[in-house]
């Protein structure tokens, strides 16, 4: 069974910053991709950073290009999100996900983590 588990959220004041942090632990099994997903109330849920370990393809929702920054270590399934000048608009529940079926397949879930930013 894979854990995932998210740290490093809070409030923060609009053009702050916060990183969060994600770590997948458990017994035999692959990681193809890493990533944010975030969701707003009323609003479905959306994929905002993501990065692939084979070729380390990045990917940021365009409201975040310039202002987030995804990293991580495959080795250790850990993945990062450093979210600079940040945005009311960004306030949100963020939840780390993990494809291990598949590059882009994300079907191992964490908790989700609240970030609020006020204005």
């Amino acid at each position: 069974q894979v854990q995932v588990v998210e740290s490093g959220g809070g409030l923060v004041q609009a053009g702050g910053s916060l990183r969060l942090s994600c770590a997948a632990s458990g017994r035999s099994f692959s990681t193809y991709c890493m990533g944010w997903f975030r969701q707003a109330p009323g609003k479905e849920r959306g994929l905002v950073a993501s990065i692939k370990w084979s070729d380390s393809f990045t990917f940021y929702t365009d409201s975040v290009k310039g202002r987030f920054t995804i990293s991580g270590d495959s080795a250790r399934n850990t993945v990062y999100l450093q979210m600079n000048n940040l945005k009311p608009e960004d306030t949100a529940v963020y939840y780390c996900a993990v494809a291990t079926r598949g590059p882009n397949v994300y079907d191992k879930w964490g908790q989700g983590i609240q970030v609020t930013v006020s204005s």
